[in-house]
């Protein structure tokens, strides 16, 4: 396997990113240490986040033992579903997740039904829920892209700008190579490289800035969900725009429009006029 990945433009040139480490003789996939990574670090946050508003750090224990584990069902189901096609000749391979293959607004859909549930068991408000745990899940959506990193994954079409990257053609799916990739392979030390758009690099720092503003909004939040709501509709605005540079896109079947920029612009729409309504709503009460 090629191990080369470059971004000429910024005159960063790593030669050796594996996908995985070796421990004693089982392999553990760069993909799921991050996504680890980022769980626990958006757990992390979201209970400093608990502690500032005066609510139980346990209560974010307990919902990350269940929704992280529904979270990467509901992201894996998602995935299997729209690209049913790499799993229908073997069945088994839809429990590996070490080579990547989850969804992620199929996690959030898994994530928001869960803390809605566990909200309505424990009784508590399920505003205040969503929207401490969800500064957390984006904390984790920016640390877990990295993932598509390692997986050489989760990449766009053909682009020249700062923050092209070059991958060796043999190291990605041949069903994400498009044919204007194919027109502009380079040959680099006699490996064939494509250039693409990072767009796993693009969402993650979309969503820095989106955490960011996130966070400096949360004080001024006037009821309890609006901080989760604004999370639904910063995050579709960037993923309607980003997933339209992907090679992978997840299609609806029979149309074959992007599932995930369906889905993004439908969220947006929702929250935006939650938002309003319920905006209104208070100024009639005030």
């Amino acid at each position: 396997m090629d191990y080369q990945i470059y971004f000429p433009h910024l005159h960063i040139y790593l030669e050796h990113v594996g996908k995985k480490i070796m421990i004693g003789n089982f392999s553990v996939a760069y993909y799921g240490i991050v996504i680890a990574i980022g769980m626990l670090a958006g757990l992390g946050l979201a209970c400093q986040v608990a502690k500032k508003t005066g609510q139980k750090t346990d209560t974010y224990f307990d919902l990350a033992l269940i929704a992280i584990v529904c979270s990467v069902i509901g992201a894996r189901i998602y995935y299997v579903v729209f690209r049913w096609d790499l799993y229908k000749d073997n069945l088994l391979s839809i429990f590996n997740l070490r080579e990547g293959g989850l969804a992620i607004y199929g996690g959030i859909i898994a994530a928001i039904i869960t803390t809605f549930i566990f909200a309505k068991a424990r009784k508590i408000s399920p505003g205040l829920l969503f929207d401490t745990a969800g500064l957390g899940l984006i904390l984790g959506q920016i640390i877990g892209r990295w993932g598509n990193f390692f997986n050489r994954e989760a990449f766009g079409d053909y682009t020249d700008g700062l923050f092209a990257m070059q991958i060796p053609l043999s190291a990605v799916r041949a069903s994400e190579v498009t044919p204007r990739l194919m027109e502009k392979v380079v040959d680099i030390g006699g490996i064939s490289f494509i250039q693409v758009h990072p767009t796993f690099l693009y969402e993650s720092m979309w969503n820095l800035l989106l955490l960011i503003l996130l966070l400096l909004y949360t004080k001024h939040k006037k009821f309890d969900g609006e901080v989760f709501l604004w999370y639904l509709l910063g995050y579709g605005v960037g993923r309607f725009w980003i997933e339209s540079l992907r090679t992978d896109q997840l299609l609806i079947p029979g149309i074959g429009y992007p599932v995930s920029k369906a889905l993004a612009a439908v969220l947006v729409v929702m929250s935006a006029v939650w938002i309003v309504v319920k905006r209104i709503r208070l100024r009639k009460k005030e």
